[in-house]
């Protein structure tokens, strides 16, 4: 009997981790498609919201597929914003440098949400 309530419980905690790791996906996900498009700047307050989320349930995650999810998400997200501010000086200089930067940097970001979302869609794990 014990064996099936921890299966349960297992199973429970996994669904678990797997719903909040699709909220910050998403949240990711809106702010990373906000800085491509043009015009449509998602708030960076959604980005903070994702991040205290990894922050606060990576450790919920230890010793499962999930966790490397979560240090996936949150590697993004920081070096993303050092990234924005390294190169925000180029905006002071000329646009055009400044713009450039900022869109690289803004579909490198797009493509590691994308492709953690995918993984973690297929219970996989994420690499370094």
């Amino acid at each position: 009997m014990s064996d099936i309530v921890d299966v349960q419980t297992n199973d429970q905690r996994a669904q678990s981790l797997k719903n909040i790791g699709w909220v910050s996906y998403v949240l990711h996900l809106i702010v990373a498609v906000g800085a491509v498009l043009p015009g449509a700047q998602a708030s960076a307050l959604l980005l903070v919201i994702a991040l205290v989320i990894d922050l606060v349930k990576r450790g919920d995650a230890e010793g499962t597929w999930q966790a490397n999810h979560f240090s996936w998400r949150i590697r993004s997200t920081i070096w993303v914003g050092v990234l924005y501010i390294v190169t925000a000086p180029l905006w002071l200089l000329l646009i055009a440098p400044g713009w450039i930067a900022w869109a690289l940097i803004s579909l490198w970001f797009l493509y590691r949400i994308v492709t953690g979302f995918i993984a973690m869609n297929k219970g996989q794990e994420m690499g370094a």
